[in-house]
């Protein structure tokens, strides 16, 4: 099976020092949906809360069926519906990603390179970070740093009951490589199983099962 063309993509979170961020190998035929799917898994987010893509003037995450923008172009477009090689094909490098409009968790994304995947390698792929994401819910950045002095200082008066909540110990610079790669694994097992059941349903001459009679 001839390999896709890949992305090296840089993601790296705002207002926050020192700077915690990953560099992955991804496949350009990836859809912005399955691109979140890939920062979550690098960042160890858990995928609890909604997500947008913004990029220029468009937005692209989960419409709301029951939201009317009063603009065209506030409109929120179908993530799934874009693929990573229409961005990079319009000579567009960098764009934000944010997760949790809550805490507003805020990323920049760099298209670093693009090149031919290799035959033996299963994308996505970790290739280098630094530094542990924040936890779920914790406020945002000024809620993470508040976290950091109280979870770091044990004569912090918040110090057993911010370890208690978190459920253990948090160590910043711990960026966690094993449950990184593991994630990841797993989406790229899910892309491989994807290509191959395809191919097979090709060489056999059906047609992908659409609904309906």
């Amino acid at each position: 099976m001839t390999p896709d063309p890949i992305a090296r993509v840089r993601v790296s979170l705002q207002e926050i020092e020192p700077e915690i961020w990953r560099r992955v190998d991804v496949p350009l035929a990836l859809s912005l949906k399955s691109l979140h799917e890939v920062i979550q898994a690098a960042f160890g987010w858990l995928g609890l809360h909604l997500y947008e893509f913004r990029i220029g003037e468009r937005r692209c995450g989960i419409p709301d069926p029951d939201w009317q923008p009063r603009r065209w172009d506030d409109r929120v477009r179908q993530a799934s519906s874009l693929k990573l090689a229409a961005i990079v094909g319009r000579g567009i490098d960098r764009f934000e990603y944010v997760y949790d409009f809550g805490d507003d968790w805020k990323h920049d994304v760099t298209i670093e390179t693009t090149a031919a995947g290799e035959p033996d390698v299963d994308y996505p792929r970790f290739v280098a970070g630094a530094r542990r994401a924040p936890p779920e819910d914790i406020g945002g950045p000024f809620g993470f740093f508040d976290f950091l002095q109280a979870v770091s200082d044990p004569h912090h008066p918040q110090h057993r009951s911010v370890i208690e909540w978190h459920g253990g110990p948090y160590d910043p610079d711990d960026i966690d490589l094993p449950g990184i790669q593991e994630d990841l694994a797993v989406l790229a097992k899910r892309r491989r199983d994807g290509r191959f059941g395809y191919a097979k349903s090709q060489a056999l001459g059906l047609k992908p099962y659409r609904g309906g009679r």
